[in-house]
């Protein structure tokens, strides 16, 4: 299974979201650090070889390499089907449905989650100052996002139905952030949508992603 690498930054949600796939399917990989204070992502050997948009993670799979981390995730799901969680649905009317919780994520989750990760996490590692403003109107946004979450969590288990599947695992980075924040209140105060976060950041591929942070903190 040689050949798998991941160019990216432990700090990155997009290179955790990757890395979460590929312990998830047991796939051995070779992770390269990629240093953003630096703009190691922005220089011309990275933008000629790796993504001309100068951003990570990059994935490779032997002479094929991937940017923009949904699509690497779906990539592994299918080509490496037969490994690991299967994360996927094979049928085509559930297909469907876990096709449409990632374009939820991606369209109506993402935003405000990764706004309020950046004003209460981020923000306070770089020493800068959070704007209350922002995560007060950003709180609201993700507050109507998952009081949709809760009422689908109350008749399925996971997004896209009875499995855990990318429409999940796609969130744990963001999740992350977040419950270690007052926005924790959020996901705690929904009891469907707090044991689904709970299950999801205590899987076993989730618990390597923090401990591949640490070794390259």
């Amino acid at each position: 299974m040689g050949g798998l690498k991941v160019y990216g930054s432990v700090i990155s949600t997009n290179t955790q979201r990757v890395v979460a796939c590929l312990f998830e399917k047991g796939l051995d990989f070779e992770f390269v650090p990629i240093n953003l204070d630096a703009d190691e992502q922005k220089k011309e050997y990275f933008l000629n070889n790796l993504n001309p948009f100068g951003q990570v993670p990059v994935f490779e799979d032997g002479d094929l390499k991937l940017f923009e981390s949904r699509g690497i995730t779906k990539y592994i799901a299918h080509e490496y089907g037969d490994k690991g969680t299967e994360l996927i649905e094979r049928d085509t009317k559930k297909k469907a449905i876990v096709g449409t919780w990632i374009e939820v994520k991606a369209h109506q989750f993402e935003s405000p989650a990764t706004k309020l990760a950046w004003e209460l996490a981020y923000k306070p590692i770089f020493g800068m100052t959070t704007d209350d403003a922002v995560v007060a109107a950003e709180s609201e946004e993700l507050r109507k996002v998952l009081d949709v979450y809760e009422k689908r969590l109350e008749k399925n288990k996971y997004l896209g139905g009875d499995t855990f599947t990318l429409a999940d695992l796609n969130h744990a980075p963001n999740l992350h952030f977040l419950v270690g924040t007052s926005a924790k209140d959020l996901f705690k105060s929904r009891p469907h949508v707090s044991a689904w976060c709970d299950e999801l950041l205590a899987r076993p591929s989730w618990k390597k992603v923090a401990e591949l942070q640490k070794a390259h903190a």
